[in-house]
């Protein structure tokens, strides 16, 4: 396994397939994670040519979900996968099949990102079975009423209750608060979209500031 893991410090991953958008925030973001849904979306669907092209741009991991079902199919896909660039994390569901998955492929060395955990027994089996990262999902769980919040801080203290490696991914952030909260229940990572990313470069108080200094300096020159 040769990613680029920032210990001890929250990773900031850009939720995206778009090369664009990845230019324009390398320099901000430690890797990149992506799904079918996010791939299906870009004009050239090529898995490999888009992983090849994200792996220019960031030396981090880069996640990508297999779109198999089944064990023996999911191994064959991540092995496959995996094959593409060496920050590869195969990405697979929190599904029977997809834990069998993970361990096989991480007993291979494979970093794997455990995604669609919607519970802390779900995160706790992602870690047994030596998942790179696991990803609970925190806006889904809003969704349907829970607090994807309080999921990230049981899942952060029963993996260090317990000494568990398995990094807690957040991901379905759909705000910046998710994110402020996300990051003070501890998680290691967070993944979130342009919209959200954007917003961090943003506030009305710096513009106004900004535009007080520059008026000052200003004046002061024309005395």
């Amino acid at each position: 396994m040769n990613l680029v893991i920032l210990e001890g410090i929250v990773e900031i991953f850009l939720d995206t397939a778009d090369i664009g958008a990845i230019e324009r925030y390398k320099d901000f973001i430690d890797g990149v994670t992506t799904n079918p849904t996010i791939l299906s979306k870009q004009e050239n669907e090529d898995v490999q040519k888009i992983a090849l092209e994200i792996s220019k741009l960031i030396n981090g991991p880069i996640s990508v979900e297999v779109i198999s079902s089944d064990f023996d199919d999911m191994v064959k896909e991540g092995e496959s996968l995996a094959k593409i660039h060496p920050n590869i994390c195969v990405k697979l569901p929190c599904t029977f099949d997809g834990l069998k998955a993970c361990k096989n492929l991480s007993n291979k060395g494979i970093a794997t990102n455990l995604t669609l955990c919607f519970s802390v027994p779900q995160a706790i089996m992602a870690a047994k079975c030596g998942a790179t990262y696991v990803s609970p999902f925190v806006g889904r769980v809003d969704d349907i009423g829970q607090d994807g919040i309080n999921l990230i801080s049981d899942i952060v203290e029963v993996y260090n209750v317990h000494g568990f490696e398995t990094r807690v991914l957040s991901a379905s952030i759909r705000n910046i608060n998710h994110f402020i909260q996300a990051a003070i229940a501890g998680t290691d990572a967070i993944t979130i979209p342009e919209n959200v990313l954007q917003q961090f470069f943003i506030h009305p108080l710096t513009d106004i500031g900004l535009k007080k200094f520059m008026s000052d300096w200003n004046k002061s020159k024309r005395k």
